[in-house]
């Protein structure tokens, strides 16, 4: 059998990847507005002495320090994934440096995948909330990117996989006008 190629490092050996994705980099904007103000902040030096040397000198500190709390934020969007797989569907997330949790969920046990979008803000950026509706609870992922399209993709996959049934759960009975399970 050859060996697979692995996307992730604790993909399994017979596993194989159908779909990653990740958050919309909306969740990197309040990062985005403190290193803008860091930024403004490196020139206040000039105020003091208005001379070019601490100008661009507090301006090249404020671009580092701006940088710095970017590289921040993008490595926690960046790191953090959502990966389907034909066995599971695999959260990491990123937080910080040295801080990374994973959530592991069968896909056995997925019963129902919902999104919503709502509010201006994500209807114009085009992220809302996915809810992956499991046997045991649910896992709320925020702010992704293309919700509907990231559900449907899952929920075609797992179809295709033979997971989340199509079937009616509920069958009516005769001349009962209540449903019963099967």
């Amino acid at each position: 059998m050859p060996i697979k190629h692995k996307y992730f490092e604790d993909q399994l050996d017979d596993e194989e990847m159908l779909l990653l994705f990740r958050k919309h980099p909306v969740v990197m904007r309040k990062q985005l507005i403190i290193s803008s103000v860091l930024l403004l902040l490196g020139t206040l030096p000039s105020f003091v002495r208005p001379e070019y040397s601490y100008f661009f000198g507090g301006l090249g500190v404020g671009l580092l320090l701006a940088g710095v709390v970017m590289f921040y934020a993008w490595m926690g969007w960046y790191f953090s994934v959502y990966a389907l797989t034909d066995k599971r569907l695999i959260q990491v997330k990123q937080k910080g440096f040295f801080h990374r949790s994973l959530v592991d969920i069968s896909n056995e046990q997925i019963s129902m995948i919902n999104y919503d979008v709502s509010g201006l803000q994500e209807t114009l950026l085009g992220y809302g909330t996915m809810t992956v509706q499991t046997y045991v609870g649910e896992l709320v992922i925020k702010d992704v990117h293309h919700p509907k399209k990231i559900q449907k993709a899952i929920t075609t996959k797992l179809r295709e996989h033979g997971f989340l049934n199509s079937t009616q759960p509920f069958k009516s009975s005769g001349n009962s006008s209540e449903a019963e399970y099967e």
